[in-house]
């Protein structure tokens, strides 16, 4: 009997041995631990804390009538996201005091409203520019060149990654795909894609953008209330057509229209459609007004 245990104690004793021999000492490091708080941790700042006051605007809670409208009573939680999301268009980003109002409105613990915005990224928890510069460099847009985009954004803004442009105009982030692979490569800014860029067409639209933000009086700390507008307070839209695509004007500077700025009106191929090139057939009724 003990022969049969034998091979099962000494099969032990080698792994006892190694855990005895094992250094039992740390390193010393002298660079900084590198942390990801910031992403789910909230820190005072002058321009963030609670002691700073909001409320939507009475324009923006008749809106959010209508946004709670939606839901079941019981269920107005749910809502979180889409007043989350009011809150950051008015105030610029979304502050301490911006989710502890949303907790108020939706009678939540403001913790719960905390996860959401700290879980998704379009919640930006800090200031960001007037136009938050966000460049696709996944895979699709790195193989047409998103490189030249991203060194077009970096040598005329003169900034880094996740950087504000001192004016307060310009904030500048390399993000994931934005989903306009057939137009790559391309960036958002604030709301609208610009795709099919280039070096060039990337610097000629970020000095349009500048130059139409100082016509119509940006400020520093302007953050992300928006996009450009023309002297009436509203977006104006030209019929100009230019080598970039359609422009619209604000405050007398010519914007670059959203979408593609190759000359191509959609995703469609870049040479040109090669089919769907005739009218279309059957029975499909069609609207006749041009409002499509």
């Amino acid at each position: 009997m003990a022969s049969k245990l034998t091979p099962f104690l000494f099969r032990g004793t080698p792994r006892a041995l190694r855990q005895l021999q094992r250094a039992q000492w740390r390193p010393f490091s002298a660079f900084t631990a590198s942390r990801s708080d910031s992403l789910m941790v909230h820190r005072d700042t002058p321009v963030n804390n609670p002691s700073i006051p909001f409320k939507f605007t009475p324009q923006n809670e008749e809106l959010i009538k209508e946004i709670l409208s939606r839901y079941p009573s019981q269920y107005k939680k749910a809502a979180v996201m889409p007043l989350l999301d009011l809150g950051q268009r008015q105030h610029g980003f979304t502050s301490i005091s911006v989710m502890n109002e949303v907790a108020k409105i939706l009678e939540m613990p403001p913790m719960r409203v905390y996860e959401v915005a700290t879980f998704y990224t379009m919640y930006n928890r800090n200031p960001v520019g007037k136009f938050h510069v966000q460049v696709c460099t996944t895979t699709p847009c790195m193989l047409r060149d998103s490189d030249a985009v991203w060194k077009a954004c970096k040598d005329y803004l003169g900034i880094q990654n996740g950087e504000t442009t001192k004016d307060g105009i310009f904030t500048l982030l390399e993000v994931e795909c934005l989903g306009a692979c057939a137009n790559a490569p391309m960036v958002q800014i604030n709301d609208d894609y610009y795709e099919d860029l280039t070096y060039d067409t990337t610097v000629s639209l970020l000095k349009a953008l500048r130059h139409a933000a100082q016509a119509t009086g940006a400020q520093p700390g302007e953050a992300g209330k928006g996009a450009v507008t023309g002297d009436d307070g509203n977006v104006k839209s030209g019929n100009d057509i230019n080598e970039q695509g359609q422009a619209y004007e604000a405050g007398g500077v010519k914007v670059p229209t959203p979408g593609p700025l190759s000359g191509r009106k959609s995703c469609e191929p870049a040479a040109g459609l090669t089919t769907l090139t005739g009218e279309p057939w059957g029975n499909e009724m069609l609207r006749k007004d041009g409002a499509l």
